[in-house]
């Protein structure tokens, strides 16, 4: 039998929806209704924590969204994805890459272009309720992405540094190979209704 998981924030047209066993919760059924109860996917907006946040026009509001995935992932387990460097990572004191906090989480930091991504895209997975060395492969890929979120300022056609930015959807969607590995830790994590998982004691390292 599949273990039924939660996907939350994600978009109407999410690949997840295509998965068996995903409890989809895009902007139409609002990721604030879901009524918990099994190990979740979120993907908080990340527009007011993120390196370019300073130019975001989203509603200041926005800002909470990403402190409550915090707090249902650490309730029910499961991963949460957020660019790296993100700073909801300090508002929330949650354990950085290669660290676990006194909630019982921990950061695994790789590019989503070892998933098929067409950029790097950089990206922070704090992870609840499933061990490090339990965490499914991880698909080392070496070289350079073809494309990039957002060149660099100076960086025009015709530098040798240049490359082609991907488009707004692919800045936003999930690969299916992402998508698979996060809902695979999803499934494998511990992390029960009223049992939340916590680690006594501070911060460590993740061996």
């Amino acid at each position: 039998m599949i273990r039924t998981i939660a996907a939350l924030f994600c978009r109407a047209d999410s690949i997840y929806k295509e998965m068996p066993g995903v409890d989809v919760w895009d902007q139409d059924r609002n990721a604030l209704k879901w009524p918990g109860g099994c190990p979740i996917v979120a993907h908080p907006p990340c527009r007011l924590w993120a390196t370019l946040r300073k130019w975001s026009k989203a509603p200041a509001e926005e800002k909470q969204l990403g402190l409550w995935a915090v707090e249902q992932v650490r309730t029910y387990g499961g991963v949460l994805e957020h660019p790296a460097h993100s700073t909801l990572w300090q508002a929330a004191d949650m354990a950085g890459p290669g660290r676990r906090d006194n909630r019982g989480g921990f950061t695994v930091a790789a590019p989503q272009w070892w998933w098929g991504h067409r950029a790097e895209k950089w990206t922070w997975f704090y992870i609840v309720g499933v061990e490090p060395p339990a965490i499914p492969a991880i698909p080392l890929r070496i070289g350079r992405a073809e494309r990039v979120i957002t060149n660099c300022r100076g960086i025009f056609a015709g530098d040798r540094r240049f490359r082609s930015e991907v488009t707004k959807r692919e800045r936003d969607a999930t690969t299916p190979a992402l998508a698979d590995w996060l809902v695979e830790i999803a499934r494998l994590s511990l992390v029960s209704a009223g049992n939340p998982l916590v680690t006594p004691g501070g911060r460590e390292d993740v061996a």
